[in-house]
């Protein structure tokens, strides 16, 4: 499958793993930082496995389907982490981009478990 396909898929990973760079670095420049230790771990592991899934997609991996699944797995966890602490600009930004990447990956892992 061309990489083309994946490109809305590619677009929220790519996002998504900027919005969670910045809101890790926010979040260790928080007050409160060992309150945010899960958000910022969740944060790390999410940018990986989205630059990771780009990677995989672009390429035309035959694990793309796992990963993707993987991804939209790991977003869903970061978002709903980060949602706890909305009050915070770059906590609400980022669960919003890694909602809206879990649903391009889950649907992904779907067409790519089709072709």
């Amino acid at each position: 499958m061309s990489h083309q396909k994946f490109k809305d898929c590619i677009d929220a990973c790519s996002e998504c793993a900027v919005e969670c760079s910045h809101c890790e670095s926010e979040c260790l420049n928080e007050q409160d930082v060992k309150m945010l230790a899960r958000c910022i771990k969740l944060d790390h592991d999410c940018a990986a496995i989205c630059l990771f899934a780009m990677q995989a997609m672009a390429s035309g991996s035959e694990f793309t389907e796992k990963i993707c699944k993987l991804c939209a797995e790991i977003c869903t966890a970061c978002a709903e982490e980060c949602e706890k602490h909305a009050h915070m600009e770059h906590c609400k930004n980022c669960a919003e981009a890694c909602r809206k990447c879990a649903v391009e990956c889950s649907n992904m892992s779907k067409l790519s478990a089709v072709s």
